[in-house]
């Protein structure tokens, strides 16, 4: 059998749906979903065809700015089975991640589908997670995890996972997780969530309800009961750039000379940086909350902030308390996201005076 490797396209939609009727009971991919991932999705849909038949597919699908991808669906036709060929589509499917510059393969498995396991394990995938209520017929799913390229292999820090619950708390989200990794007994929980937000606001930002300033941030750790360091690559209110409105910005700058005021008051350590000190935090126990350009991960430019979970000579690790849907993305997509330094260098500047803030806290 002649075996040859392509990129699917449109002419492969008819033979894909068939091919997914035939390999699957539940949890199918639509026609609509096969169209999506071949021409709009950051993804690679690898098809394996002889003498004009389709025998399989991989789909890959890649997390814009980090370096994770994760093999979405994997499908053999029964008539191919037998000659290799899930190994082989498996290869490509890391092959085209490499390619990509990923250096995490992630996916999910049924705990029963033991040939699937069995290909993957061989493969040196190993589980880091299980996922209650999956499946469309509410089975779970067993989550495996290899690195595909060779690198340094250091287990990150325990940081607990929470998934903001609204489209402005990423700050207290991210303050949530912070404060978990530091106190594991603390409970994260949603009123504390919009509670901190109450706190930290800036009130305003260019549309709908206001994002949290580092200041803001910092105080609300402060007032809990942790040492909490502050860098900033500029003094002054922020995020003005972004509003045309002469209220708001008076607004907003209130609201920043009162945070001014109080941290004055307080014990939080304020440095003037040009370039933020990551590492040095995580080595001494803190915990950095970092705020980066959302453009970057979903091309729309707009202030976000993001855990640092830890990091090593290759890779910056951070949890996303935003799980994009539209993206085919799961909260386990989103936590420990592999991010190479160079691009956290530019993802992790904001605006056009290229602002840099990071919230670090500390046990008292």
């Amino acid at each position: 059998m002649n075996l040859r490797f392509r990129a699917a396209s449109a002419d492969d939609l008819n033979a894909l749906v068939e091919l997914e009727k035939r390999c699957f009971e539940h949890d199918r991919l639509s026609r609509r979903n096969f169209q999506w991932m071949i021409s709009r999705a950051h993804a690679s849909l690898l098809v394996a065809e002889a003498d004009g038949n389709l025998l399989g597919y991989a789909l890959v699908l890649f997390h814009q700015g980090t370096s994770l991808a994760r093999l979405y669906s994997i499908a053999v036709e029964e008539r191919a089975r037998g000659i290799g060929l899930g190994q082989k589509l498996l290869d490509q499917a890391e092959a085209q991640a490499i390619d990509n510059e990923c250096a995490y393969m992630r996916l999910e498995v049924r705990p029963d589908n033991r040939g699937a396991i069995a290909l993957y394990q061989r493969n040196g995938y190993r589980p880091f997670a299980t996922v209650r209520d999956y499946y469309e017929d509410h089975s779970e799913a067993l989550r495996l995890q290899k690195r595909i390229r060779q690198i340094s292999d250091r287990a990150p820090r325990h940081v607990p996972y929470y998934r903001q619950t609204t489209e402005f708390t990423c700050g207290p989200s991210c303050l949530l997780m912070a404060m978990g990794a530091l106190e594991p007994e603390r409970i994260l929980e949603r009123r504390e969530e919009l509670r901190l937000w109450r706190e930290a606001t800036t009130i305003y930002m260019t549309a709908g309800h206001g994002g949290c300033s580092p200041q803001g941030l910092a105080l609300a750790a402060w007032r809990r009961g942790f040492r909490v360091q502050l860098q900033l690559s500029e003094d002054g209110p922020l995020f003005l750039d972004g509003v045309r409105s002469d209220e708001k910005r008076e607004v907003m700058r209130l609201v920043h000379d009162d945070f001014a005021a109080e941290l004055a008051q307080s014990h939080v350590q304020q440095l003037l940086v040009n370039q933020l000190d990551i590492d040095s935090a995580l080595e001494a126990g803190g915990q950095p909350l970092v705020l980066i350009s959302s453009y970057r991960l979903t091309r729309s430019k707009a202030p976000h902030w993001v855990v640092v979970t830890d990091c090593d000579e290759d890779f910056v690790y951070l949890h996303d308390p935003d799980v994009d849907h539209s993206q085919h993305r799961e909260p386990l997509d989103c936590q420990h996201i592999p991010v190479n330094h160079g691009e956290f260098e530019q993802m992790s500047r904001f605006g056009r005076s290229k602002l840099r803030a990071a919230v670090i806290l500390y046990k008292r």
